[in-house]
């Protein structure tokens, strides 16, 4: 059997402090390499069941929302 897991990415995140470096440079570093990963944003997603048919009505109005300020820009 496998041991890879169902979904994305588990590598570890590496950043390098170079000598003399603020500690703070490097943890905002860290936090901006972490957010472009979206592991908390699919822990978020995953922590509640969403049906499809909530899903795809969310993006029809987003879409229609949308739609709706480009008609009233060009106007």
């Amino acid at each position: 059997m496998s041991s890879q897991k169902k979904g994305g990415d588990d590598t570890m995140l590496i950043i390098p402090v170079k000598e003399g470096e603020n500690i703070d440079r490097a943890l905002k570093r860290f936090k901006r390499k972490f957010d472009r990963t979206g592991t908390m944003r699919q822990l978020r997603e995953r922590k509640q069941f969403t049906k499809p048919s909530v899903k795809r009505r969310a993006q029809i109005q987003k879409a229609q929302y949308i739609q709706r300020l480009r008609d009233n820009e060009q106007i």
